[in-house]
């Protein structure tokens, strides 16, 4: 396994019972929060369409996400700094819980436009902390597996999520105050391992160019998975309905890709620390681009379908996973937190552009455009990763 200079120091046979807590206190936050996420995505374009806002409308509010990761993320890293990971993590928490409380309350719609930015803004916050704090307290050489270990309990949680909205209905004041009270929830676990945060040092200075060159691999995959499962989660319902499922079973085939995230995700984090890093992510990248080519195959089928769906979406979502763990081997200690923060801004740009491309080929090759499109990001990022891998094996 490739392992950076800048990390060698930290290798050993074990892990500690401190870096246990702490990479459970961490999991644990951000699992939490993920069920408020999950929550109140659907919730809130609800409650829009209840308001009277066009679908248009709806995506834009919705889109105010990935900007307001992309534009304020780069900056976490440098707060986290001077006022402390345990601390900026529990201030995210509460501005994110008063934001989701205020949405019901706002008159009009306008109003909700900067709203969703400040809520999106503590959203990145969390995400960023949390894994640069998984990332920190995991040993090298179990990494991929703790990576795993931390994308199986975040898919979990934000499958439970939409069925928690289900309980407690979408009208009211009821599933935004259960969505704030989640959030805050997370913030007791940190409170409780506050003595076991990492300290983040001054980095290199690097910016977003900086750490692609020291890290291209697992940027490009951060991008490519960004724009496949938002894609994959926006444009398959709409798949499954030119194919003839009715509104029920084509929402339903999204529900066998989060199955597959789940399943998939702590056996890739294991061969991960086993094989080299790079080799294991090239791997996924070639099943996700042989899964995309099987669908139109398999799409007359629904049991070798749904069969392929569950295995291929499985994979796929392990780029976000080995990903994660190749930045820990590819980034000196010191600059690890500004990579993480660099990952979750190329996730976003990759949130932002995959339901435009994956939408645009299904309109443009009806139905299985929506396969080719898919097919051509996964080729992408495993010829990118590739022309990296072999430049810096040369170098």
């Amino acid at each position: 396994m490739n392992r950076s200079d800048g990390l060698e120091q930290d290798q050993r046979p074990g892990i500690r019972s401190e870096d246990v807590a702490a990479i459970a206190a961490a999991v644990t936050c951000v699992t939490v929060v993920g069920i408020g996420l999950s929550l109140s995505i659907p919730l809130l374009s609800i409650e829009l369409e209840r308001r009277g806002a066009s679908s248009t409308l709806i995506g834009l509010n919705t889109a105010v996400a990935g900007i307001a990761s992309i534009c304020t993320v780069p900056f976490v890293p440098r707060l986290a700094a001077r006022i402390g990971v345990a601390l900026l993590l529990g201030l995210a928490l509460v501005v994110g819980a008063i934001s989701l409380a205020l949405f019901p309350v706002l008159p009009g719609i306008a109003l909700w436009f900067p709203l969703r930015f400040v809520f999106s803004m503590t959203l990145g916050a969390l995400f960023v902390l949390s894994e640069y704090w998984i990332n920190a307290a995991a040993p090298p050489e179990r990494r991929g597996l703790v990576m795993g270990i931390y994308a199986t309990v975040l898919a979990a949680g934000f499958a439970v999520g939409p069925l928690l909205l289900a309980l407690v209905g979408t009208e009211g004041l009821a599933p935004y105050a259960t969505g704030a009270a989640l959030m805050l929830a997370g913030g007791l676990p940190i409170l409780l391992a506050r003595g076991l945060s990492p300290t983040i040092e001054p980095g290199s200075g690097r910016g977003i160019l900086g750490y692609v060159r020291l890290a291209p691999g697992a940027l490009a995959a951060a991008l490519a998975y960004g724009a496949v499962e938002t894609g994959i989660f926006a444009i398959l319902p709409l798949y499954g309905l030119r194919l003839g499922y009715d509104a029920q079973g084509a929402a339903g085939l999204v529900s066998l890709i989060a199955l597959g995230n789940v399943l998939f995700q702590i056996p890739f984090g294991w061969l991960a620390d086993r094989f080299d890093r790079s080799a294991v992510l090239l791997g996924a990248g070639l099943a996700g681009a042989a899964g995309s080519a099987l669908i139109p195959l398999t799409a007359s089928s629904p049991m070798a379908f749904g069969l392929l769906l569950l295995v291929w979406g499985g994979i796929a979502g392990t780029l976000y996973t080995v990903g994660l763990a190749m930045l820990g081997d590819r980034t000196p200690a010191n600059d690890l937190a500004g990579a993480n923060a660099a990952f979750v801004v190329f996730y976003n740009v990759g949130l932002m552009l995959g339901p435009p491309v994956i939408g645009g080929g299904l309109d443009l090759v009806p139905p299985h455009g929506f396969a080719w499109a898919l097919l051509a990001l996964f080729m992408a990022f495993v010829g990118w990763l590739a022309g990296t891998e072999r430049s810096a094996r040369r170098s």
